[in-house]
């Protein structure tokens, strides 16, 4: 049998019934649709979590007060046994690969300024808090070491803290109460939008150690560590854990890598996304049972025509492949079908929902143009071999 002859064979049925095809074709094409814009949409939100938890910087690794394996969860924002203070992280600017180093806390404090008021979020951090972070000032600057170890009451302010309280004026110099106390302005940061969740430009910053003082906290939330990028994360841990053991007298806090971290959350990330493609996934079950009974039903309806393949001398191979290509080609066509809809209504959607983060996922929409074609296959084996193994002189005489 010619190619040509097998494919026209195959599609006859096609055009025979197309209304009965399309529907069954309509069926593998809603689960891959429904695979395509689930994963999207799973897909899309991993992404914007992963560059959210990037946003900060890259190559840091975080000190909490703490020992979680021991304790069963972190009590950095309760308190524990020993602190983390200015000096710890004052000892570890000195370590070998490390580049900046940030005390960092935050709070919750009324500001106020030229007779209006607003209450906000307060991070008092270190002086690297903008290389670390990779947060730019956009006019000022931040304090230097010195304004750090004395505690001077200043101020950087976010872009929305500057427009709500010194709107169509040039803050820098000027003053504004946080928590009844008076600060001094020094700079303004550049706009950063929202981080995690976080409105980075509605919040304002002050030294770390002004902060503890402000907040009445014995010690620092956290220390962040910027280390080389050709450094391994695991060496520098190891030398950070050495450094604070040895002022600490025993490892009574937790580091924690943001390679690890983003690892951590990568895995989670993937297992939601693969979760949410199952449950499209389930879909295609009704598919393949609709390929299953007009490919079971096409067997009946053209016995004749096979018992004259048969006569003319086709072998029960390729009577078998003939149905199984049908098999195959609707199921296949039916996932292109879907393919175009899934990604049509992912994109549609982002479109009307910018926010809403959507990112087809290429792999996956393989993966499920692959299973469409595997459960045409598998719809399609018992029809076609029914179809093989008629007689053919009982198939002559079928109507």
């Amino acid at each position: 049998m010619y190619f040509r002859d097998f494919l026209t064979l195959t599609t006859s049925s096609f055009l025979n019934s197309r209304m009965r095809s399309f529907l069954t074709g309509l069926g593998i094409a809603i689960g891959i649709a429904a695979v395509i814009l689930l994963t999207s949409i799973g897909e899309g939100l991993h992404q914007f979590v992963l560059a959210e938890f990037s946003e900060f910087g890259t190559n840091l690794i975080t000190v909490q007060p703490g020992k979680t394996q021991t304790q069963g969860s972190n009590v950095g924002v309760i308190g524990s046994i020993r602190q983390l203070t200015l000096d710890d992280a004052e000892a570890l600017r000195h370590l070998p690969y490390v580049e900046n180093v940030n005390p960092g806390l935050m709070g919750n404090a009324e500001l106020k300024a030229n007779g209006k008021s607003r209450r906000t979020t307060v991070f008092g951090e270190g002086r690297n808090f903008s290389s670390a972070f990779t947060m730019k000032v956009q006019s000022g600057s931040f304090w230097t070491d010195e304004d750090n170890e004395q505690a001077r009451a200043l101020v950087v302010l976010g872009t929305k803290v500057r427009q709500e309280l010194f709107s169509g004026q040039n803050p820098l110099g000027q003053y504004l109460r946080i928590g009844g106390q008076r600060y001094r302005v020094i700079g303004v940061m550049e706009s950063k939008g929202q981080i995690l969740g976080m409105d980075m430009d509605d919040a304002v910053f002050i030294p770390a150690a002004r902060g503890m003082e402000l907040f009445n906290r014995p010690g620092l939330m956290e220390i962040n560590v910027s280390y080389r990028a050709d450094v391994d994360a695991k060496t520098v841990t190891r030398i950070i854990t050495e450094r604070l053991k040895e002022l600490h007298g025993r490892e009574d806090f937790t580091t924690i890598s943001q390679e690890q971290a983003l690892e951590v959350l990568s895995s989670v990330l993937n297992v939601i996304t693969f979760a949410v493609g199952a449950l499209g996934g389930i879909s295609l079950l009704v598919g393949a049972v609709g390929i299953l009974t007009i490919m079971t039903m096409a067997v009946t309806e053209r016995t004749a025509e096979i018992g004259l393949l048969r006569a003319l001398g086709a072998r029960e191979k390729q009577v078998l492949m003939l149905f199984l290509g049908e098999a195959i080609m609707l199921s296949a066509l039916g996932g292109v079908l879907g393919l175009v809809i899934g990604i049509g209504v992912a994109q549609g959607l982002h479109l009307l929902i910018p926010a809403l983060p959507v990112h087809t996922p290429w792999l996956y929409a393989a993966l499920a143009e692959l299973t469409a074609v595997t459960i045409g296959l598998a719809a399609g084996v018992a029809p076609a071999m029914r179809a093989a193994r008629l007689d053919p002189v009982e198939a002559l005489h079928a109507e």
